[in-house]
């Protein structure tokens, strides 16, 4: 345990943030899987299940949870397998 009071603040906010983080993370992650799982299937409703991914991959990157370009990269991958998965 810090023995500074500056520390032990950090520490305190630090736990919040990273359970906060991990919400958000889990959120895309899932949004992220589902919508791959859908687009395999060549469901659908897979079109909808990567605008859900993308926009819970937009709040993490918003929130600081996962970086921009990861954001930005995960989306751009996802979007270019639906295509691949539509012009088939």
């Amino acid at each position: 345990m810090p023995i500074i009071k500056s520390a032990a603040k950090r520490m305190r906010q630090d736990a919040r943030r990273r359970e906060r983080n991990r919400s958000y993370r889990s959120a895309a992650r899932t949004a992220v899987k589902n919508a791959r799982v859908l687009i395999e299937e060549s469901d659908p409703g897979a079109l909808e299940a990567v605008r859900s991914a993308s926009v819970a991959l937009d709040k993490a990157a918003k929130h600081g949870a996962i970086h921009t370009n990861n954001a930005a990269r995960r989306k751009s991958r996802l979007t270019s397998q639906l295509n691949k998965s539509l012009a088939e």
